[in-house]
């Protein structure tokens, strides 16, 4: 069981050893509503009889390596029916590849078909990560009958606001990486003579980054994927994206839920997100009481080490084993203690520690205000008078390279915890920094940067990042977020800035759990670029991804009296 005392150590308790031999069905058809036909490979017990049954959904084809069907080896050797089934027009599925499309649909018929088997007891359950985590809750808006429980990890809730982009903030790296480089089938379509200037390296992923403008960067290299056209197409938050926009109704949602994630991870908003709306928002109290939440110092999957940093052996869990406990209880009826434990699993950096706790956001947290001012100074005290402003200027084609972050899945730059002190050198970064602590100092929960600032161009980006700094310089970011000047009033209706105006900006840096540590600081980076994780605005307010051409941006950053920027942080008592 579970140490249920805040600050203790959790322990983690060991899987039980597999239970039975498995018999395995390969590529059997599921028949669809509209007549198209999706196969899937079934590993079931060998002895007859009905069991529970696991529905996991991919597009990265059930047998693309060894280590895609562990999770179905590991629970159909547990007493589980596990249909492992490639998503519509993906690998041996018929239908046309739209992401994201048809996963509504597709989800509902796939769970009632399996629901009706002879070897299902009717009773089933959904697991998987990345997309196969996306696809769950997608299932789930159609509210199957028999759709029990589900164990989305490292996944998305809000496609638009913490995949395609972060809140209006274009995941290039990600998205061309994910999109038209990992899903299109081929690398160069046959689609005549094609010309490749300053030879083939030209086309490398790196190289292609740079190019613009984004609207025919895929072309370049022959990639002619319509989906990501579409998401050019489509870069405010409308109807496109609306309607599979799970936070649109998780009101309407009525099993439990357990997101598992990572702080660093590209989806910790999904993660987050996804237990905080079902435990306050979800259809029955069921849903709401026992959806859960474990989130660990790991980026795209459990780990020990990630970017820089070594969290140590207790950082990895056995995610399978986690999710066993929780199928066990749904599916089967079995309590080893599960059902009277703290929702929320959180994994504390600083002090290294795992925590259980009633809540997420915790209901204790004490938001306070860490005050920018023009020195380079961060306090807890507000400003007073007059200021002048600081300033930097930001130029798109020398952009402030991505140094770890939120970020995953082959992208050319390195994920994670990195040491900033690689950007000490940029003069486009501004840096407010905290005395040395005289306490420690929890921050844990939903972190923001409030902004006041002008630009002398009609659109641009600011990011922030919250860092901690060690008393040997070493400057580890915990935490970063983006606004896109366009969006800073709507995600849905843009609106262009006025140069030289001061606006306020929230930026969302999403989460942590971080404890800065006695003789650590705080540390607050501002700047306006963080390529290639985030495409660079080109300053120009042209609309998005037809701009070939850029502007310099001189950019002002405000901390008087009467414009008080600040980072809102959790802070933990």
């Amino acid at each position: 069981m579970l140490a249920a005392i805040a600050g203790a150590q959790v322990k983690f308790p060991a899987a039980y050893a597999p239970t039975n031999d498995i018999v395995l069905d390969n590529l059997v058809p599921v028949k669809m509503r509209d007549g198209v036909t999706l196969y899937a490979d079934i590993y079931r017990p060998a002895k007859p009889g009905r069991h529970p049954v696991i529905v996991s959904r991919t597009p990265y084809s059930t047998e693309r390596y060894p280590s895609a069907y562990d999770a179905a080896l590991y629970f159909s050797r547990r007493g589980y029916a596990y249909v492992y089934q490639d998503v519509r027009g993906r690998h041996e599925s018929d239908g046309k590849w739209e992401p994201f499309r048809n996963d509504i649909e597709d989800g509902y018929d796939t769970v009632e078909w399996a629901a009706t088997q002879a070897w299902s007891n009717g009773k089933v359950g959904m697991e998987g990560g990345s997309y196969l985590g996306h696809v769950q809750w997608r299932a789930a808006m159609a509210k199957p009958p028999h759709l029990v429980c589900m164990v989305p990890r490292v996944a998305s809730t809000s496609l638009y606001h913490n995949w395609i982009t972060l809140n209006g903030g274009w995941r290039l790296s990600f998205n061309f990486g994910w999109g038209p480089v990992r899903q299109e089938s081929r690398i160069m379509q046959n689609t005549g003579p094609h010309t490749i200037a300053n030879g083939p390296e030209a086309i490398s992923y790196a190289n292609l980054l740079q190019h613009l403008p984004l609207n025919n960067m895929q072309e370049l290299a022959g990639r002619h994927a319509q989906f990501y056209r579409d998401w050019l197409a489509h870069p405010d938050y409308d109807d496109y994206w609306k309607k599979i926009n799970v936070e649109e109704m998780f009101d309407q949602i009525g099993i439990p839920v357990y997101t598992m994630g990572g702080w660093f991870d590209i989806f910790s908003a999904g993660t987050l997100n996804g237990y905080a709306g079902m435990a306050a928002k979800g259809k029955t109290d069921v849903a709401r009481r026992q959806s859960r939440l474990l989130i660990g110092p790991w980026g795209h999957g459990s780990s020990r080490k990630f970017g820089e940093m070594d969290y140590g052996e207790h950082a990895h869990v056995d995610e399978n084993a986690a999710q066993l406990r929780f199928f066990d209880y749904w599916l089967k009826g079995k309590d080893d203690g599960i059902s009277k434990e703290p929702p929320v699993t959180l994994y504390v950096m600083g002090k290294n520690v795992w925590r259980q706790e009633k809540e997420y956001p915790l209901a204790r947290t004490q938001y306070r205000k860490l005050f920018l001012s023009g020195n380079g100074a961060l306090g807890w005290d507000a400003p007073a008078g007059v200021g002048k402003p600081d300033t930097y200027r930001y130029d798109p084609a020398d952009p402030v390279p991505s140094t770890g972050g939120n970020n995953c899945c082959g992208t050319p730059t390195p994920a994670g915890p990195m040491d900033q002190r690689k950007l000490d050198s940029r003069k486009d970064i501004l840096r407010y920094l905290t005395a040395p602590l005289d306490r420690d100092i929890e921050v844990t929960g939903p972190v923001k940067v409030v902004l006041h600032a002008s630009s002398d161009c009609t659109d641009t980006d600011f990011i922030a990042k919250l860092i901690d700094v060690s008393p040997d310089g070493r400057a580890i970011p915990v935490a970063e977020g983006i606004v896109r000047a366009r969006y800073r009033e709507s995600l849905s209706r843009p609106r262009l800035l006025e140069p030289g105006k001061v606006y306020p900006f929230e930026i969302n840096l999403v989460g942590t759990s971080n404890a800065f540590l006695r003789g650590h600081r705080i540390r607050v980076d501002l700047t306006s670029s963080h390529f290639p994780q985030f495409d660079r605005n080109p300053n120009t307010g042209d609309p998005f991804g037809s701009s070939a051409k850029t502007k310099v941006a001189t950019q002002s950053i405000y901390h008087d009296a009467a414009r008080a920027s600040h980072i809102l942080l959790p802070v933990i008592p």
